[in-house]
């Protein structure tokens, strides 16, 4: 029987999640996890075995917590398109108040590493449908109580949507001007 681990092992993985997300997989070396993480090699690699498994851990962890973020703003009071409106804007907001133009783990993930890796582009294609899910749902319901148009399918309008907030995600990295980024909010809204 092994040791019992030392450590908090969310505190660690929530560790690795920002450096990875500040310096993408490939930039983050061993030695900066084991800064960021507090923990020693023979720790950092028994308690997760690789660098790619730790890195996986923390996207799975990125994915649970942006995703109650994410259901938080959908499933506030108002509207279904106050509620789209808000999601995007709040990408704008974050990702324009962060000066290290961090954007989204899970869309580096994909343009980094999932082109190559099949475990992590699994990893975040379930991120991305789960995400899919939930709005195609809540564009269904406002396509019955006759707020939005009923002309497109649901899942069609929500991958339109989506297209549209992770475009945002990727511009936001890039983009100083708001007016440029809430165009792009207003445009995809105006679609449904």
């Amino acid at each position: 029987m092994g040791r019992p681990r030392e450590f908090d092992d969310a505190t660690a993985v929530e560790a690795a999640m920002d450096v990875f997300w500040s310096k993408g997989y490939e930039g983050t070396s061993t030695q900066d996890l084991c800064e960021h993480t507090g923990l020693g090699r023979g720790s950092l690699y028994n308690a997760y075995g690789s660098k790619h498994a730790l890195y996986e851990e923390a996207l799975r962890r990125y994915a649970d917590i942006g995703f109650g973020g994410q259901s938080e703003i959908l499933d506030r009071p108002g509207s279904v398109r106050e509620r789209l409106r808000a999601l995007m804007m709040w990408v704008v907001d974050t990702d324009l108040d962060d000066p290290s133009r961090r954007g989204c783990l899970a869309v580096n993930a994909a343009v980094d590493v999932a082109g190559r890796d099949d475990a992590v582009a699994e990893q975040v294609r379930r991120q991305f449908a789960r995400l899919e899910g939930v709005v195609a749902d809540l564009i269904s319901v406002g396509q019955r109580s006759g707020e939005l148009s009923a002309d497109q399918d649901p899942l069609t309008s929500a991958r339109f949507f989506l297209g549209a907030y992770y475009g945002l995600r990727v511009l936001a990295k890039v983009v100083d001007d708001r007016k440029a980024l809430v165009d792009v909010v207003e445009g995809a809204l105006a679609r449904l």
